[in-house]
């Protein structure tokens, strides 16, 4: 079974927003940073490599930034570049363990943890006062990646995980504290979707039938499945929404 929503069949009228995705070149970045972009935005991507040129997809419909979300500066630097943001959606990083990384090595884990958790904070931080001017209907937006190791330990991805449990308390935080300047934060925690990433772990049947069996909808997610919930969660249809993390999963977390 698979899902037929296209990043065409997505309706939102995001006509002059400006976005910021970050890890927008592949996987629910690209799809997320493409519905956006469908919908009308001015959509801003970033990736790891030097300049667009260097990916084997067409990404000129963007405005590309490099962006190292280990490193403080490349995130002081992307967000000092962009005249204005109405959006920001925190998509960047990586599992380690799919790099052949060990993440129960303290040092590893402590990268899991910058790439995924504290890029985040300091990301939406610098971007603060842009969003703040924002005029978006609804608010201006917040949105993070959470993942099903929000909620459940999962051994192979210490710092994964934990990261992304921060996640989800930063987000609840972050509500607090900004919808006093109209920004609205919120989250996807998304369940074991299909992408570069996830590609080992899709494909070992070892990891892939347990969950799949676990899950209401009978199959494994899309990119464009987490798409079309950030889009609703930075719209006007969602301006009471906020400091909620949205789990979008085919129903595993309620599965028992």
């Amino acid at each position: 079974m698979t899902t037929d929503i296209t990043p065409s069949n997505i309706h939102y009228d995001y006509s002059g927003a400006a976005v910021l995705v970050t890890g927008g070149t592949s996987g629910i970045g690209a799809a997320i940073a493409e519905a956006f972009q469908a919908s009308g935005a001015e959509v801003t991507i970033t990736g790891t490599r030097s300049t667009a040129s260097d990916y084997e997809l067409d990404l000129s419909k963007y405005q590309y930034l490099q962006l190292d979300v280990e490193n403080t500066e490349s995130i002081d630097s992307v967000a000092n570049a962009l005249p204005r943001l109405d959006i920001l959606v925190n998509n960047g990083g990586v599992a380690l363990p799919s790099l052949g990384l060990d993440e129960s090595d303290p040092d590893v884990f402590q990268r899991a943890v910058q790439m995924h958790l504290v890029s985040a904070h300091r990301m939406a931080e610098r971007c603060k006062d842009k969003l703040a001017k924002s005029a978006l209907p609804g608010g201006a937006s917040v949105i993070g990646i959470a993942s099903m190791s929000s909620f459940f330990g999962m051994e192979i991805v210490p710092g994964y995980g934990s990261a992304k449990t921060g996640l989800v308390g930063m987000t609840r935080a972050l509500a607090v504290a900004w919808g006093k300047h109209n920004i609205r934060v919120n989250a996807v925690a998304a369940g074991l979707t299909a992408s570069r990433m996830t590609a080992a772990t899709v494909a070992n049947a070892e990891w892939s039938a347990p969950t799949l069996a676990r899950t209401p909808a009978g199959r494994l997610g899309e990119p464009t499945d987490i798409a079309a919930p950030v889009l609703f969660l930075s719209s006007a249809g969602a301006s009471w929404i906020t400091g909620q993390t949205l789990a979008v999963d085919g129903g595993y977390t309620i599965s028992g």
